[in-house]
C-alpha cells in the first residue's frame, strides 16, 4: 500500500497543508512554445477531454498540442519504458535521496514551488516524491512542457484539467491520479503514477513512485480509487 506521510513542513503552516497528500506534483513554469500551457489560466476544457497524441491529421488545437510541436516525437511507449527502467529505485531511510529529489531540488520549477508555498528548496530532499517521479520521467523524455512539473499532485492535476487534457479513460501513459477515499475532488488527490495497462476488470496497471515502502514499482490498482487522468502529448 502507497505510504501516507505528511511531507516535512516548508517552514510554513500553508506548506504543510499544501503538501499534506501521500505525494507531491507539477505545474506551471514552462517557456518558449510552453507558455500558455503552463498559465494557470483556465480554458474552459471539456468534461471528459481525451486528447493524448498529436496526429498528422489534424492541425494542433489545444495548448500542449501547440507546445508539442517543438519537442521530440516520444510515444507512450517509450515512456513506459522509460518509467519501467526505474521500478526498484528505493527512497533513503529519511524518505528521500532518491535522483528523483535531487533532480527536482535542482531544477527552476523548485525555487518556482518555493517561493509558491513557503519554506527552502532543501525542504524538498526527503519529501514524498511520486510527483517529482512523474516530473523528472517528462524531463528525461524531452517532453515536460507536456507533462508538467511540480511537487504537488493536486495543482499537476488542475494543470492537466486547465490545459484541456483531463478525463476518465485510462490510456497507457496517462497519468493517473488517485484519492483513497474514492472521491473524485481534485482536491482530495493524495498520489499519482503513469497507466501502463487497462485491465478491462475495474483495475489498471500502474507505474509509480513513492509506493510500496518507497519504491518505484509496477501496481494494480481499482479505477474506484482514481479521481481522473491527464494526458501528456504522445507521438502516434
Amino acid at each position: 500500500m502507497t505510504k501516507h506521510r505528511l511531507t516535512p513542513a516548508l517552514s510554513a503552516p500553508r506548506v504543510a497543508s499544501a503538501l499534506l497528500g501521500a505525494c507531491v506534483v507539477l505545474a506551471t513554469g514552462s517557456v518558449g512554445s510552453a507558455a500558455l500551457a503552463d498559465s494557470h489560466t483556465a480554458l474552459n476544457p471539456p468534461a471528459d477531454a481525451k486528447v493524448s497524441t498529436v496526429s498528422q491529421n489534424r492541425p494542433a488545437s489545444t495548448p500542449l498540442e501547440i507546445a508539442a510541436e517543438r519537442l521530440p516525437k516520444v510515444s507512450a511507449a517509450q515512456v513506459l519504458d522509460l518509467a519501467s527502467k526505474q521500478i526498484g529505485v528505493r527512497e533513503n531511510s529519511q524518505g528521500g535521496g532518491t535522483k528523483f529529489h535531487s533532480w527536482y531540488m535542482s531544477t527552476p520549477r523548485a525555487q518556482e514551488t518555493v517561493a509558491r508555498d513557503g519554506g527552502s528548496v532543501q525542504d524538498y530532499a526527503n519529501a514524498p516524491w511520486c510527483a517529482m517521479f512523474v516530473s523528472w520521467v517528462g524531463e528525461m523524455a524531452g517532453i515536460r512542457p507536456t507533462m508538467g512539473w511540480d511537487a504537488y499532485t493536486v495543482t499537476h492535476a488542475k494543470w492537466f484539467k486547465n490545459n484541456q487534457h483531463w478525463g476518465t479513460t485510462p490510456t497507457p501513459g496517462a497519468i493517473v491520479y488517485f484519492d483513497w477515499a474514492g472521491s473524485k475532488d481534485l482536491d482530495g488527490i493524495d498520489h499519482v503514477g503513469f497507466v501502463k495497462k487497462d485491465n478491462g476488470d475495474g483495475t489498471i496497471t500502474t507505474i509509480e513512485g513513492n509506493t510500496g515502502n518507497g519504491n518505484v514499482e509496477q501496481r494494480v490498482r481499482p479505477t474506484s480509487q482514481v479521481v481522473g487522468y491527464g494526458y501528456p502529448v504522445y507521438a502516434d
